[in-house]
């Protein structure tokens, strides 16, 4: 399954445009400014204070506060991948939603299926990679905010060994811990980070056992990719440090967050309420980060000094321009954990190759299932 997946993702063809924040909503036609824009959103957990479902939820009130009266929107939370999320999708498609966005890997296959018996309804498929004539796909480049991240983390760890939560070692989830890794060495050479793989992404008392168990082998920072604040509280709780994902979480672990890495659905949401308000929609492929300001690194916590915090702010600006990419090697290769050359000298992936990405990079403890 794994490799079909990672072949089906090189075939995949991505473009950034950057999305206007401040944008003012289209002014409607004559005769639809009595009907409003229906957008429906599907969350594959509880609207939590923080976290991936927290980030896309913002992105629903954005869209609200962007075009007001010119839309309604509609969510429905906790939905389970599989049946239960057709049903809710075919459910918000039958009831004259003319948009609905499906944030969950595990929604790819149910939109496509909901969407072939609603031709005229539009879905965004976000993080799927599999279009149709009205079904667009969106993702982030979360794996920019990481590499930031890892500098900030190899630059407050004490011990120089970090811990990472993982969901599911999918492209996306290994693109995260070797960007970390990454950032984290070019600030400490030695540093390593030992991975902890729970196959499920929202499972807080997991999440929680997992940062525990890490805290208890010299680990002093912690990452995580999962759904809820549990490894933020347990940073908290034990005393150590943590990067945020998805969401701020400074009111979790008010004396463990070192940085946030934050998702910020908002614009592009409104872009594509917008294009179906104004008859323009169309099933794109988009793959934005910094430049495009879909990942955002800041939220520093009291305790990193301000010239970490400066190392980071001006590094996030170079990714934004270009300047720096995390999968680029410098004057020496990027080698994987078993000392297989991945990236040669001054050379970069590509994102067909980033997008299959099914190594460790050197520095990372522990081994993929093959």
């Amino acid at each position: 399954m794994y490799k079909n997946l990672a072949a089906t993702l090189v075939a995949a063809c991505f473009f950034s445009p950057v999305f206007s924040q401040t944008a003012p909503a289209t002014v409607p036609t004559k005769g639809s400014a009595a009907e409003p824009v229906k957008a429906g959103f599907v969350y594959v957990s509880p609207i939590t204070e923080a976290g991936w479902t927290r980030q896309h939820e913002e992105g629903r009130i954005a869209v609200e506060a962007a075009l007001g009266p010119q839309v309604k929107t509609t969510f429905v939370e906790n939905v389970a991948e599989g049946a239960d999320a057709e049903r809710v999708i075919r459910d918000l498609a039958a009831t004259g939603h003319q948009i609905i966005f499906t944030p969950s890997f595990g929604y790819m296959e149910p939109t496509l299926k909901v969407a072939q018996d609603f031709p005229n309804v539009k879905f965004e498929s976000i993080t799927g990679y599999k279009q149709a004539a009205n079904v667009a796909t969106a993702n982030a480049r979360y794996y920019e905010g990481r590499y930031l991240a890892g500098i900030a983390a190899g630059r407050m760890s004490k011990t120089g060994v970090a811990g990472f939560v993982a969901g599911f070692p999918i492209p996306e989830v290994l693109q995260g811990i070797n960007a970390f890794t990454l950032g984290m060495r070019s600030a400490n050479p030695q540093a390593t980070v030992k991975v902890v793989w729970l196959n499920v992404w929202f499972d807080p008392p997991k999440e929680r056992d997992a940062a525990m168990a890490l805290f208890n082998q010299d680990v002093d920072v912690i990452a995580f990719h999962t759904g809820s604040t549990a490894v933020m509280a347990a940073a908290q709780e034990r005393g150590k440090m943590a990067v945020a994902y998805h969401s701020d979480m400074r009111k979790t672990g008010p004396d463990a967050q070192i940085v946030a890495v934050t998702h910020q659905w908002g614009a592009y949401y409104t872009e594509r309420v917008r294009a179906v308000q104004n008859g323009s929609w169309k099933s794109a492929n988009v793959w934005g980060g910094v430049r495009e300001g879909m990942i955002r690194v800041g939220d520093f916590g009291t305790k990193v000094p301000a010239a970490v915090q400066q190392e980071v702010l001006k590094a996030q600006k170079a990714v934004g321009a270009g300047q720096l990419q995390p999968f680029r090697a410098g004057k020496a290769p990027v080698r994987d954990n078993e000392g297989q050359e991945r990236i040669a000298p001054g050379q970069a992936l590509a994102d067909a190759q980033i997008l299959q990405m099914n190594w460790l990079v050197e520095g990372v403890v522990g081994k993929l299932a093959r």
